[in-house]
C-alpha cells in the first residue's frame, strides 16, 4: 500500500496530522492525541521526579559539599532552561515522536540522528534500571524488612512490570497516571517540606552559606561543591520527555515548548524546597560529613513524622519512583519506535509495530521493560556490573541533549530559520551557545575523576562507559549502515543551496506504512 493512501477510518484531517504529513510522515497507524497540556507537564515532571532525585542523592551531596550544595539547583536550573528553550524551538518545528532522534536527524542528518538516538536510548534504558533498583531500599523500609540484594531486585522488577502495564494501557491512561503522580509527588513534597520547616527545623538560613568543613576551603571547596552539585545535574532532564510524545499532544508546537519550561519551573521549585526543608532539619551536619550518619533523610523523616507518618511518606516516595519509571519507559518506547519505523535499529520490524486498539508500540514498550530487567538481574552475578552499566545513565542523557544542541547551532549558522509556533528570534544563537556551553560544563563535571588515590578505572568509570556505548554505536553505524535503510527526510532543516526553502517543505513521505 502506498504511504500516501488514507483509509476512511484513519484519515489525518486535523492540522496536527497534516503537519506530520508535510514533515514526511503520512501513515494509517497513528498515536491518539489524548494527552492534555497538564498531562504532558506531568510526564516531564514525573520523569524529572524531584523526590526521587533529592532523596537518593541528598546524603552524598550533603556529605561532600555541606548545606551550600543546595545552590546547585539554581545553577543547573538556569543552564537546563537554556537547553529547554532550544528544544522548545526544535519541537515546534518538528513535533515528531521520539524527541532527540528525529530532531538530530532533521537538523544534521541520518548518521547524526542514529548516534544521538543510540546514545539516548541506552541512557534511558539504564536509567530505568537505576531508578527501579534505587526504589528497593524504600520498599524494604516501608515493609520493615532488612534491605538485601534479593529484596531490592524483586522490588525493582515489580516496579518495572507495573509501569509497563500502565504504558500498555494507552496514552489516556499514561496521561492520567502521570497527573496522579504529579499531584502525589508535588503534594507530598509540599506537605513534608512545610511540616519539616514548622515542626522539625533545627537551623536558620545562614547554614546555606556554611560548609561546616566539607571539602576544605578555597579551591578545594570548589572541587567538593562541583561533586556535590551532581544532585542538581541529575535533577533537571525530564523536560525532554514532553517532546517524545509529540504525536500524542494536540497543538504540540505551542503546548510542548510551554510544558518543557513548566517542567523546569515546577520540578526545580519542588526539588529545591524538599532539599531546603531537609537541610534545615538535619540535627548534626558534622555527623553526615564525617560519614557517621549515612541516612540523614531517614533520620529526619522518622524523627519528624514518627513511625506511622514515616510509612506514609515512604509510600508517597514509592509512588514517585513508579511514576518516574513509567515516564522513562514512555520516553524510551517512543524513541525506539521512532528509530525503528525509520529502520534504524536491529529488529526494527518488531519495534515499529503498532497496536491499534491502544495506539501504542507494544514491542518498543517491551524493550523498555526487558532490557532494564536484565540489567537489574545482572546484579545477582556482580553488583559492580550494575554500577558500571548505570554509571553511564546521566552522562548519556546529557550527551544526547548536547548532540541535539550542537546540531541546532550548526544548522542555525548554516541558514536554518525556525518557523514553528515557538521561536526564540534574535535570541536563538545566544541561547543556543549558552545551552551548549552549559552542557559541556555539566558533562565535564560528571566525568571528572573524584578519587585520586583510587584505581584509574574507578576515576574514569563514567567516561569509559560512554566510550564503550559510543564505540559500539559507531561500529554498528559503519558495519550495518542503518542510515541507508530509510528514505525518511533528513538534514532538511538547512536550506538547499540557492534556495531559501527548507527541504522539509518538499520532503517525500516516509515509507512507514509499507514497512509496517
Amino acid at each position: 500500500m502506498s504511504t500516501n493512501a488514507k483509509s476512511a477510518d484513519h484519515s489525518p484531517t486535523d492540522e496536527d496530522a497534516e503537519q506530520l504529513a508535510r514533515l514526511g510522515y503520512t501513515y494509517e497507524k497513528q498515536f491518539k492525541r489524548e494527552m492534555s497540556f497538564w498531562g504532558n507537564v506531568s510526564l516531564g515532571f514525573t520523569y524529572l521526579s524531584p523526590v526521587v532525585g533529592v532523596y537518593t542523592l541528598f546524603a552524598s551531596s550533603l556529605g561532600l559539599g555541606g548545606p551550600p550544595m543546595i545552590w546547585s539547583f539554581l545553577i543547573v536550573g538556569v543552564g537546563q532552561l537554556f537547553v529547554a528553550l532550544v528544544f522548545g524551538e526544535i519541537v515546534s518545528n518538528y513535533p515528531v515522536a521520539g524527541g532527540v532522534y528525529p530532531w538530530a536527524r532533521r537538523l544534521w542528518g541520518a548518521k547524526w540522528g542514529w548516534m544521538t538516538g543510540w546514545v539516548y536510548l541506552i541512557a534511558l534504558l539504564t536509567t530505568i534500571a537505576g531508578v527501579a533498583y534505587g526504589a528497593g531500599t524504600f520498599l524494604d523500609a516501608l515493609a520493615g524488612m532488612e534491605s538485601t540484594t534479593t529484596s531490592t531486585i524483586i522490588c525493582a522488577i515489580a516496579l518495572i512490570l507495573a509501569a509497563t502495564a500502565i504504558n500498555l494501557g494507552g496514552t489516556k491512561l499514561l496521561s492520567k497516571v502521570a497527573m496522579l503522580g504529579l499531584f502525589a509527588e508535588l503534594g507530598g513534597a509540599l506537605v513534608v517540606g512545610i511540616w519539616l520547616l514548622v515542626a522539625a527545623r533545627q537551623h536558620d538560613l545562614s547554614v546555606l552559606f556554611n560548609s561546616f568543613g566539607a571539602g576544605g576551603d578555597g579551591s578545594n571547596y570548589f572541587i567538593a561543591f562541583a561533586a556535590a552539585a551532581l544532585i542538581g545535574i541529575y535533577q533537571y532532564y525530564g523536560f525532554e520527555a514532553c517532546g517524545d510524545v509529540a504525536e500524542e499532544v494536540p497543538n504540540p508546537g505551542i503546548r510542548i515548548p510551554k510544558a518543557m519550561r513548566m517542567t523546569i519551573y515546577i520540578g526545580g521549585f519542588a526539588a529545591t524546597f524538599v532539599c531546603l526543608s531537609l537541610i534545615l532539619a538535619v540535627p548534626d551536619f558534622n555527623a553526615v560529613i564525617s560519614g557517621e550518619n549515612t541516612d540523614p533523610v531517614g533520620t529526619v523523616l522518622a524523627g519528624a513524622f514518627g513511625e506511622i507518618g514515616y510509612k506514609v511518606v515512604l509510600a508517597i516516595v514509592l509512588i514517585s519512583f513508579l511514576s518516574c519509571v513509567m515516564s522513562l519507559q514512555a520516553a524510551a518506547s517512543r524513541l525506539s519506535y521512532s528509530m525503528a519505523r525509520d529502520r534504524m535499529l536491529p529488529a526494527s520490524h518488531l519495534l515499529a509495530r503498532f497496536q491499534e486498539k491502544r495506539h501504542v508500540p507494544p514491542y518498543s514498550l517491551l524493550l523498555a521493560c526487558i532490557v532494564p530487567v536484565l540489567i537489574i538481574l545482572g546484579s545477582v552475578v556482580s553488583p559492580d556490573a550494575l554500577v558500571v552499566i548505570v554509571s553511564f545513565a546521566a552522562l548519556g542523557i546529557y550527551l544526547g541533549f548536547q548532540l541535539v544542541v550542537l546540531a541546532a547551532l550548526r544548522a542555525r549558522l548554516k541558514g536554518w530559520k525556525p518557523s514553528g509556533a515557538f521561536q526564540l528570534g534574535k535570541w536563538g544563537v545566544p541561547v543556543n551557545i549558552a545551552a551548549l556551553t552549559w552542557g559541556v560544563l555539566g558533562i565535564t563535571n560528571m566525568v571528572w575523576p573524584r578519587t585520586p588515590d583510587g584505581p584509574w578505572f574507578v576515576n574514569y568509570l563514567v567516561l569509559l562507559s560512554a566510550v564503550v556505548v559510543v564505540g559500539v554505536g559507531l561500529i554498528y553505524l559503519l558495519v550495518k549502515k542503518p542510515y541507508t535503510h530509510s528514505d525518511a527526510p533528513a538534514a532538511d532543516a538547512i536550506p538547499a543551496s540557492g534556495s531559501s526553502r527548507s527541504v522539509a517543505e518538499n520532503a517525500p513521505s516516509s515509507n512507514v506504512e509499507n514497512y509496517l
